[in-house]
């Protein structure tokens, strides 16, 4: 009987390196998609900006009624 190198190893080696590539497709296309819906979702206008955080800090009675106002004019510029 004659051995030659890797004998009997070629087919475990095959499937180790077919599973890596899927690995490694799933996770470029995974990453591919979450960047598309991260850019998408901030063309969308659904960021928050400094007066919508504002808001929700007075909503939650973070600040008074005369803060926001204050903090709200400074962001408008007036």
């Amino acid at each position: 009987m004659m051995w030659h190198w890797g004998a009997g190893w070629g087919t475990g080696w095959m499937w180790l390196w077919m599973i890596l590539w899927g690995v490694l497709w799933v996770a470029l296309i995974g990453g591919f998609v979450y960047a598309l819906v991260r850019v998408l979702g901030n063309l969308g206008g659904r960021d928050r900006t400094a007066l919508r955080i504002l808001e929700e800090r007075f909503a939650r009675g973070e600040i008074t009624a005369e803060q926001f106002r204050e903090m709200r004019r400074q962001l408008e510029g007036k």
